[in-house]
Order: structure tokens, then sequence, then C-alpha cells
């Protein structure tokens, strides 16, 4: 090999690893953006994520974030797809059993939980809080990946012919999803009292709704 072809491989690399500095760079610029607006998020609600707000936290300008996210809606999104994140992971650690009616029971207490110690990113992805945000196909997905432990436990139900087979496992999902979130809305929305009657009207409802679906005991 030439010295010539050493060197033009030595450049190609030089700019190679000044790509990928640069790649990684933004990267971690938008991880700092996100966990800005992740403790404004958590600390003071919703409705202090903006784009000036976040550009002062983080000590920048707001053309900065705008380069990397476009507009408040792309940053919104990214926090939606980190309570997804955290979502998932509390199902992920949630006690698992045997019998899948205590299965649903634990995982439906684990989203009332999840509602009261994230509430700003529950607000956020659940509640509306975000006016002109509306979730694309990526944060759909996200949003089912974290629910894939209420998928499975449902699913292996109905193969063990616990629940009657005349609705599929997604339309199964979509109820007690819909359901436990009315209850939870409802609750932010300060029409069931404190958070002991909530969670209360909650258990009431979870119970109602695992029983409908796998007739027995509910403990």
């Amino acid at each position: 090999m030439s010295s010539q072809d050493i060197s033009s491989n030595a450049n190609s690399r030089v700019l190679k690893t000044y790509q990928e500095a640069r790649l990684q760079n933004t990267e971690n610029l938008r991880k700092l953006v996100v966990d800005a607006a992740a403790t404004l998020l958590q600390e003071e609600g919703p409705e202090a994520v903006t784009v000036r707000k976040v550009s002062q936290k983080m000590g920048c300008s707001t053309k900065i974030i705008y380069s990397l996210f476009v507009n408040k809606e792309g940053l919104a999104q990214q926090l939606y797809l980190d309570g997804c994140k955290l979502l998932a992971n509390e199902f992920e650690t949630t006690p698992q059993a045997a019998d899948p009616v205590q299965h649903m029971m634990n995982l439906g207490e684990t989203f009332w939980q999840f509602g009261q110690r994230y509430s700003s990113y529950y607000k956020l992805m659940f509640g509306g809080a975000f006016a002109d945000f509306k979730p694309d196909e990526e944060s759909v997905h996200g949003t089912v990946t974290a629910m894939r432990q209420l998928i499975t436990v449902i699913s292996s139900a109905q193969e063990q012919g616990r629940i009657p087979g005349q609705y599929d496992t997604e339309s199964i999902v979509r109820i007690v999803w819909a359901s436990l979130h009315g209850v939870i809305h409802l609750y932010h929305g300060g029409h069931l009292g404190d958070v002991q009657s909530a969670h209360a009207v909650y258990r009431q409802t979870l119970s109602l709704i695992v029983s409908s679906l796998m007739p027995e005991q509910i403990t």
C-alpha cells in the first residue's frame, strides 16, 4: 500500500470519526434538553413545558431547541416516548402471578400507581395536557410496547379458555384500558374526591372488569 493510500485512509477515518462525534454530540444535546423538559414536567406540570422555559433551564437559546425538535410538539413526543418507557418498566417490575385474575389485578394496580407517581407524564400521555400534541405512529407503537404485559396476560388467559372468545385481544385491552383510564381521568379532574376515595372507586372498577372477563372470586 502506497503512502498516498495510507494518507487517504487516514483522512477518511478522521472524517468518519468527526461525523460520528457530531452525531453523538447531537444525541447528547437532545438527551440534555429532554432531561430538562422532564424535570419541568415533573416539578411544575405540563403547562410549564414550553420551549422558552426549557431553554432557560438549559441556559441556551430557543433556536437550539427548535433545531433539535422543530417545535414544542416534537419535544412533547419525546417526553411521551419516555413516559412509555417508564410505564413499560413499571409493568415489567409488577409481581407476576400464576393466576391470570391476580396478575391482571396486579397490573391494574400498577397502572393506578403510575398515574400517581408520574402524574405529569400521565397527563401528557393520556390526559390531553398538550392540546396541540397528537400521538403519531411511533408514539402509538410506544404505547403498545408499554402495555405488552397486559396484552400478554390477556392473550394467555384466552388461550387457557379463561376468557370467552367473542372479543379479540386488542379489543379487550382497549376496553380495560379505557375503563381504568376513565377513573384516573375523573380523579385528576376533581370528580372523585380525595385520593383514597378515588382509589377505592378504581379498585372496584378493576374488580368488576376482571370478574366480567374471568367470572370467579376476586380477592
